[in-house]
């Protein structure tokens, strides 16, 4: 049963829309006006088609003929991308009453009420237990406020990311844009001789691609000194090309440890009035616990900004391990000191964080791979210099309440005799 509260029949409605027309003598104001409406009226259609979508669903349709709700909206006429949307906000809005409410009314448009939805399944996940009542409304309101002061899907996403990673600092675990084991590259040749790549990467590994491409996809004039005519995607595929040759000549000349080098300039944006939200350049907010490890092992320069963004102070780029440094603790560790992966394969980790103080040294320096450093930063592990002036590993109190010295991994035939600290 349908129920029109008595209004105007659904069936005229799309007729009426139609013989809209913008005649000769329309002002601005009526024009705008009109806008005004249509968009008003293109939010609530949206919110109307996510419910209808989410009711073929709930009703089976689709079953009822061994397809599926999506593949009978992309039959209907819908995008793949939007079938997506309807039936994820439909999904949602049984439970985020606030957002519900707003969609119902048109006041924000398909993509922001997307945003709202799928910002705050990022918070709940980010949480290690649900969400009380009290939060999730809080959580609604901070979002929507975002939507009502102007800030696109995107913006509204940014926020959302930066609540998950409040709740992972204080409350434990780590962040999804941080989680490394949900890392995927597969690559698919077309039937033209082509090569599709698809990637979804952590947002380290993202931020030194986009860096990387960004600073070598810039425009130069061609040959006659006209305007470059490449388009923007096409230049990032020639960057992309500059960097895998790069790499090749390096092989050719006998450097095999390039996944030791220091990586891509990271640029980091600390507010003043909210250190803990600091964000990259390119791919937005991090944890504080990533922000310390990256202190590690990458050139990052951090740029303190006001409320308005207004850069207020620009720090140095911190001094990494020389090549000297790295050739000696590759000869102390010979490896991952937790997980024994090849040293080629390992960053540099300093035992007191670069970030509170801690000295680039050989005694305040160890090897860990990619994993075990971002472990170890986001866990309860510990690394200290023994008397030895060899790495020891501490295990959480969880799993060794005693927290007994665990030797680095090139040394576990060593018997635990009192050389540790």
């Amino acid at each position: 049963m349908f129920d029109y509260h008595g209004g105007m029949p659904i069936d005229t409605l799309l007729p009426t829309v139609r013989d809209l027309t913008i005649t000769s003598d329309a002002t601005g104001r009526e024009v705008f006006d009109t806008t005004k409406l249509l968009m008003g009226l293109r939010n609530v259609v949206d919110h109307q088609l996510a419910v209808h979508a989410g009711a073929l669903d709930r009703l089976g349709v689709a079953r009822q003929t061994g397809g599926k709700t999506r593949a009978l909206l992309i039959e209907m006429g819908a995008a793949p991308t939007v079938a997506d949307r309807w039936l994820r906000i439909a999904a949602a809005l049984t439970t985020l009453e606030l957002i519900a409410a707003y969609s119902g009314d048109g006041v924000f448009s398909g993509e922001h009420i997307d945003a709202l939805v799928r910002g705050m399944g990022h918070i709940e996940k980010r949480a290690p237990e649900p969400l009380s009542e009290v939060s999730r409304i809080e959580h609604q309101l901070a979002l929507i406020a975002q939507a009502f002061a102007g800030a696109t899907p995107r913006e509204v996403l940014d926020t959302a990311r930066s609540i998950g990673n409040q709740i992972a600092d204080e409350q434990g675990g780590v962040p999804a844009g941080e989680d490394r084991t949900i890392n995927e590259w597969s690559t698919k040749p077309t039937d033209d001789g082509r090569l599709e790549v698809q990637a979804n990467l952590d947002i380290v590994i993202g931020e030194k691609l986009v860096s990387a491409i960004e600073s070598l996809s810039q425009k130069r004039p061609e040959p006659d000194g006209s305007e470059d005519a490449r388009s923007a995607g096409q230049r990032r595929a020639d960057a992309l090309e500059m960097i895998l040759d790069a790499a090749a000549r390096a092989a050719e000349s006998g450097v095999t440890d390039l996944v030791a080098a220091p990586k891509t300039q990271l640029n980091l944006t600390v507010p003043a009035d909210t250190p803990d939200a600091a964000a990259l350049q390119w791919l937005g907010p991090i944890s504080q616990t990533l922000a310390k490890t990256l202190s590690c092992d990458a050139t990052v320069t951090a740029i303190i900004v006001d409320g308005e963004k207004v850069p207020l102070d620009m720090g140095h780029p911190q001094r990494l391990f020389t090549h000297h440094q790295r050739r000696a603790l590759i000869v102390r560790d010979q490896c991952c000191v937790k997980c024994g992966a090849a040293a080629g394969y390992t960053q540099f980790h300093h035992l007191h964080h670069w970030a509170d103080g801690g000295p680039t040294d050989l005694d305040n320096g160890c090897l860990l791979c990619t994993s075990c450093h971002a472990q170890i930063h986001a866990s309860g592990w510990d690394i200290i210099m023994g008397a030895d002036r060899h790495p020891w590993l501490l295990p959480p109190v969880e799993q060794d309440p005693a927290r007994t010295p665990i030797p680095a991994y090139n040394r576990r035939t060593m018997r635990l005799d009192g050389v540790a600290a």
